[in-house]
């Protein structure tokens, strides 16, 4: 069984920890650094970015975090966690520092606040229909390194990516009633991890 823990420091773990709880893996929250021992993949929620990226520092998460997914912890990062991940910030604060965990470049509420906040249908490479993407104040992906491999798109923009076992969406899946997209990450993890 996939064990997959939920960065529960803000944003909305709790609709992540509910999908993966539904499709039948192990999950646990994330609040501690001794908490990363012996999950398969972490999930990084929607929220507040700036916020998140203070709390991880607080709480000790950061360095460790860091280092758990250089050494191959999976990873499913939804909006916010979408920018902690990324190698770059167009609009950030002086003081947020992203993770600099995927070779991506990423503008913040990049569609705009969130009065614009929209759905819209997106085709998922490995799904057979459609997905709706719920996207509040969404960030933009503005470059795509070589390393990463765009698997939808809005238009021209990348808005779901993946680089090995970090898989990386400008939209909020766990908000939906639809679990394919966390279940092609399990499926993939499942795979590569033997589990």
């Amino acid at each position: 069984m996939v064990k997959v823990g939920v960065l529960a420091l803000q944003g909305a773990f709790r609709e992540h920890a509910e999908v993966f709880d539904a499709l039948g893996a192990e999950t646990c929250l994330v609040k501690r650094p001794d908490q990363l021992a012996g999950i398969d993949a972490i999930a990084l929620p929607g929220g507040e970015s700036t916020t998140q990226t203070k709390l991880l520092a607080t709480s000790g998460l950061k360095d460790p975090l860091i280092q758990a997914m250089r050494d191959g912890l999976g990873c499913f990062a939804t909006c916010a966690g979408m920018i902690l991940l990324a190698a770059e910030l167009h609009d950030a604060r002086a003081d947020q520092q992203p993770l600099a965990l995927l070779d991506i470049s990423v503008q913040r509420n990049g569609y705009g606040r969130q009065v614009l906040s929209f759905e819209a249908e997106i085709d998922i490479d490995g799904m057979p229909e459609g997905f709706t993407g719920i996207f509040i104040r969404a960030p933009r992906v503005t470059r795509v390194g070589n390393s990463v491999e765009v698997l939808a798109s809005l238009g021209s923009d990348p808005v779901l990516v993946r680089c090995g076992n970090i898989w990386a969406a400008g939209f909020h899946p766990e908000l939906s009633n639809d679990l394919r997209l966390h279940q092609l990450f399990l499926n993939q993890l499942a795979t590569t991890e033997g589990v």
